[in-house]
């Protein structure tokens, strides 16, 4: 049989092994569950990739309490370039589970799809490289070595300290991060631009305490409305971040993103606008964008006649390569400051900040990749951009500035991952299973 073949053969063993996978609730956050799902998911992990050849797969505790399953499996080839293979098992918690059609933490086919978290985000990765390396068999002329997190999630950077405190352990030539995805189903892309972050909290406050709005409102200054008014300074009227000092005017140039296409994949209601004077790929990968993430108010329910002394906002600040996230802070915070109205006190509150990413791609393994996914779907692979932040990316490119760094995976926009109803179509699980095979072949 060819690989393709191979690979059509083991999708049942596929499906009963990321069955397996989603019913462990591997969510690195021990308020929300028991620290050994995780446990018992990187000893899973550990123990299928040492049956493929990876002998010395182990677990490493990192800085902030998870382990990395890491490993090696040599070829018996003296020259043989190595190629790195990453993924994560830790999940995103499932939020309310009313919002979901079936069970979250059980694998569930529903209209040809997956469902379950984590199908996509990111265990589907984890069981499309079994898949790829099994359709390889013994015969591999790379040496190869595996690095699994436990805590990408949580955004705690266990890993990546880890990587820079052992760094010979991750050293490769090419290094596939396969936590991105492609276009759309049967659309293969390498995701070559990350856009870095600045998380903050913003505290507003007007009084020591709540005030009668009857016997005070009018003259009495209101924090929550001081809130709203600096909030809306961060986007003009058509939706353009605007925060002091970012440039906002940048242009993607790889593969667009059709407007209808946005619209059905981010489920925008019939006539909502769509946010900036740029494309959609502009406005995603190019330029940056402001998202409130929170609110500290008083709720609807429960809520009193009274002026609000206090609130707060936590924000996200997407940035995209190019911008420095120490400027882009700094930016923000002078913004926020300055966009207070009526000298109502302010505090703003760092939380982290994430460096963007751009890939180089004009190396020998972006070649053979290319090559790869093309006779894996039989169409052109395409350039994306992603919104999120993969701080370990950067991490590998000050370490191992030679490497080829190539962002890959099975996710794609109705897979829906960080949210309810996360799914995963086997056909990407397929393809990119044999893309990654027939590359590890070519780049040998």
């Amino acid at each position: 049989m060819d690989l393709r073949q191979r690979i059509d053969a083991l999708m049942p063993s596929v499906r009963d092994e990321l069955t397996e996978l989603v019913a462990l609730r591997s969510v690195a956050d021990p308020r929300q569950f028991p620290p050994e799902e995780c446990g018992r998911t990187a000893e899973w992990v550990r123990a299928r990739f040492e049956a493929l050849g990876f002998a010395d797969a182990r677990l490493e505790e990192t800085a902030d309490g998870s382990h990395a399953v890491v490993g090696t499996r040599p070829s018996a080839r003296e020259d043989a370039p190595t190629v790195l293979l990453y993924a994560h098992y830790d999940v995103q918690p499932p939020g309310n589970e009313a919002d979901w059609r079936t069970p979250p933490f059980e694998l569930t086919e529903s209209g040809g799809r997956w469902y379950g978290r984590g199908t996509a985000d990111c265990k589907g990765n984890i069981v499309m490289h079994l898949a790829a390396l099994r359709a390889i068999g013994d015969d591999l002329g790379v040496d190869l070595r595996l690095v699994v997190e436990g805590s990408e999630e949580q955004g705690t950077g266990g890993l990546e300290g880890f990587v820079e405190a052992n760094p010979d352990l991750f050293r490769a030539d090419a290094i596939l991060v396969c936590d991105t995805g492609n276009a759309a189903v049967g659309r293969p892309a390498a995701t070559v631009s990350l856009r870095g972050m600045v998380n903050v909290v913003v505290t507003l406050e007007s009084a020591t305490s709540e005030i009668h709005s009857g016997m005070f409102g009018g003259a009495a200054p209101d924090a929550l409305a001081a809130l709203v008014a600096t909030l809306a300074s961060l986007r003009d009227e058509e939706g353009n971040t605007t925060v002091d000092g970012l440039d906002s005017g940048q242009e993607w140039t790889g593969a667009p993103y059709p407007p209808e296409q946005f619209r059905s994949d981010a489920g925008v209601l019939d006539g909502v606008s769509l946010l900036g004077d740029g494309t959609v790929s502009d406005m995603l990968w190019a330029r940056p964008a402001v998202t409130i993430l929170g609110i500290d108010c008083p709720p609807v329910i429960g809520s009193a006649a009274a002026i609000v002394p206090k609130a707060a906002a936590r924000l996200n600040l997407r940035i995209p390569p190019g911008v420095d996230p120490a400027e882009a802070e700094a930016g923000l915070v002078a913004h926020l400051k300055a966009a207070v109205p009526w000298g109502v006190h302010c505090t703003v509150e760092t939380e982290a900040t994430g460096s963007p990413f751009r890939a180089a791609t004009d190396g020998p393994a972006y070649r053979a990749m290319a090559s790869a996914m093309h006779e894996a779907y039989g169409v052109e692979m395409t350039h994306l951009g992603q919104g999120g932040s993969i701080p370990l990316c950067n991490v590998f490119d000050e370490l191992y500035p030679e490497a080829e760094i190539f962002l890959m995976g099975v996710e794609e926009p109705q897979a829906l991952i960080h949210a309810p109803n996360e799914s995963v179509d086997p056909r990407e699980i397929a393809s990119m299973a044999l893309a990654e095979a027939l590359f590890l072949e070519r780049f040998a």
